[in-house]
């Protein structure tokens, strides 16, 4: 072979892995029907990232399971960088899924034109995580926008109906959800996710927590409040100090039920502190979920389970950032304050409670994929 067809043909296998490594419609392939996938909503380079991290660290131990980022055509984010992040790092167990199809307002909450690849992505999978993000638009919940910042409406769209027909709710009592055919089947979420799952199910949201729960308007008003009561930092508002963490600090207290002492086997009565990013907050309940938790005033959800299906539950919280578990930037949470590292600010307790939260989230994977074995047997 001259040395012209070998640099064509090094530029044809350029162009197929290229191509490859930007495919973006996993489960319309040739997939392997034998694995087991757990899918990652709105699969952002940073998300991505994020989970490499709890894997590499054993925080989350998956298995075998690969991971599929699932997310709307219609969303504001450009996902060929998560694909690149995937093909750069050689990460050869991440996938990606686009969907796409008309949503609006008016249709999530029942069958439409993704229900069908829906229901694929839920056959072929253990489970699904939704991660933090924007507003939810109000119309979404049926309120005027108050307080509310929506930045990429059709994502919330696109998260609302996926956890809706998961789980269904009483916004379409008549609608029959996927977990009723696989009720083992692990559907979580963190800040955004919880809030999402909140109104998949019927439930609205607090719009702005110092304004409609405090009677707070300004940051300055809002900093003189005890700081257990904030759920992000308002400091950013009113200093030029870049070095100030943009979230907050604030004890746990769990409710009577019994997710977290007999699920979790947090038998540790102490709250742990766990980092806060968000100004809404779960208003009315959503059909069939339980409050397992709340702020350290009770004012405000922290933690949500489902009535039926045991592997459903998400969190206010972000026990997924990677700085709680390896940290090496000191923060400050005010420009007079003291600068610490997060696990320092957590504690010895927080990092005991954030350990075993992942140790329950590793063991209910496993769970899920025994029973999705289980699944794929009766179908076969």
């Amino acid at each position: 072979m001259n040395r012209n067809n070998s640099r064509w043909l090094l530029l044809l296998l350029f162009l197929i892995t290229f191509c490859s490594a930007f495919a973006q419609n996993f489960f319309d392939g040739d997939f392997d029907r034998s694995k087991q996938y757990l899918l990652l909503s709105h699969p952002t380079k940073h998300n991505l990232r994020t989970v490499c991290f709890l894997t590499e660290n054993r925080l989350l131990e998956p298995g075998k399971v690969e991971f599929v980022g699932v997310y709307y055509a219609g969303e504001a984010y450009d996902y060929s960088e998560s694909a690149r992040y995937i093909a750069e790092n050689k990460l050869e167990k991440f996938h990606l899924q686009e969907v796409a199809g008309n949503l609006s307002v008016d249709n999530i909450y029942g069958p439409n034109e993704l229900t069908q690849v829906l229901k694929k992505l839920f056959e072929n999978s253990v489970g699904v995580i939704f991660f933090g993000g924007p507003d939810i638009q109000p119309e979404a919940y049926g309120q005027e926008n108050l307080y509310s910042d929506v930045t990429d409406p059709n994502r919330h769209l696109f998260e609302l109906t996926f956890q809706f027909q998961l789980l269904g709710g009483s916004r379409n009592p008549n609608f029959v959800p996927f977990l009723s055919e696989k009720p083992s089947y692990l559907v979580t979420g963190f800040c955004l996710g919880m809030q999402t799952m909140n109104v998949a199910t019927g439930g609205t949201l607090i719009q702005d927590i110092p304004v409609q729960v405090y009677q707070k308007h300004s940051p300055d008003e809002i900093l003189k409040m005890p700081r257990e009561q904030l759920h992000r930092n308002y400091w950013q508002e009113l200093s030029s100090d870049t070095t100030l963490m943009g979230i907050n600090f604030h004890p746990l207290v769990f409710t009577d039920d019994l997710f977290f002492p007999r699920q979790m086997h947090w038998k540790n009565r102490g709250m742990p502190w766990v980092l806060s990013s968000h100004h809404q907050a779960v208003g009315k309940l959503g059909e069939n979920l339980v409050v397992t938790a709340r702020s350290n005033d009770g004012k405000i959800i922290e933690g949500i389970r489902h009535k039926l299906y045991p592997h459903v539950w998400a969190v206010q919280f972000h026990p997924e950032v990677p700085a709680l578990y390896d940290d090496d930037e000191p923060t400050r949470f005010s420009p007079a304050g003291e600068a610490k590292l997060f696990p320092d600010w957590i504690g010895k307790n927080g990092q005991a409670f954030h350990q075993k939260y992942w140790a329950f989230f590793s063991g209910a994977l496993a769970q899920a994929v025994r029973s999705q074995k289980k699944y794929q047997s009766v179908r076969r």
